[in-house]
Order: C-alpha cells, then structure tokens, then sequence
C-alpha cells in the first residue's frame, strides 16, 4: 500500500490531481488507514498510469471514464473502444493538419521579414484572414 505523497511523486502527479480522480470517480473509493490517510493499492496504481497514458492520447476524462468501464469485460467493449479510438485518431490527424497550415504560414511571414523599417510582415500577416 502507498500513501498519496509517495503515489504523486512516483506517477508526477499532484495530490489534488489524485483526489480529483477519486472525487469524480475514475477511481474507485481509495481505502484509508486507520488515521484516514489513503492507501493506494497496486491496483490503484495500474488506474492512474491507464489514465495518464490516455490524457497523452488525448482522450477527456469523461472517455476515460468510459474506457475504464469498458476495461470490466474488454473482449465485449472491444468494438465499443475501437470505435473511440478511430475517432480519436481522426481527431489527431485534423489538428496535425491544421497545425502543418499554421506552421507552412508561419514560416512563410518569418522568410518574408528581411528587417524592412517600413513594415514588419508578421505583424501584417496577422491581420490578413485567411481561411
């Protein structure tokens, strides 16, 4: 069993941040010693390294939420979860291309500003709407 500090500097996680976990119930009711302090269990431990990895992936903590309900029978959630998945994918892949748009228009306003005293086209850039 282990005490909350030591979960929030194994995992870098604050301690509010693992109390919210709990609040909102992404995690079960963690147990408590005798003084009231939480212990968290291995278990416990496995919950909040699935979550972390699925915030980098991008996914809310309401879809976590629901992907820790699907881990309960995974082999019926399976078409459940790969439906999220591709949409999360598809998600990702519009905001690396919108991001590709942002950084080709970037670094053309960057190449175009060669210290003209009379304007700075970045600055002129940003003004221009560009769809």
């Amino acid at each position: 069993m282990y005490q909350i500090g030591q979960i929030s500097r194994r995992l870098s996680l604050s301690t509010d941040t693992l109390r919210y976990y709990e609040k909102i119930k992404l995690l079960p009711a963690i147990a408590r010693n005798a003084s009231g302090l939480r212990q968290y269990s291995d278990s416990d431990v496995s919950i909040i390294k699935f979550i972390k990895r699925a915030q980098k992936m991008k996914f809310s903590l309401d879809e976590i939420g629901q992907l820790l309900n699907f881990r309960k029978s995974p082999i019926q959630a399976q078409p459940d979860v790969r439906k999220m998945a591709h949409e999360k994918l598809q998600d990702i892949s519009t905001h690396i291309q919108d991001l590709t748009v942002l950084k080709n228009e970037l670094q053309l306003l960057v190449n175009l500003c060669t210290g003209d005293k009379d304007h700075c086209p970045i600055l002129d850039g940003f003004e221009e709407e560009r769809d």
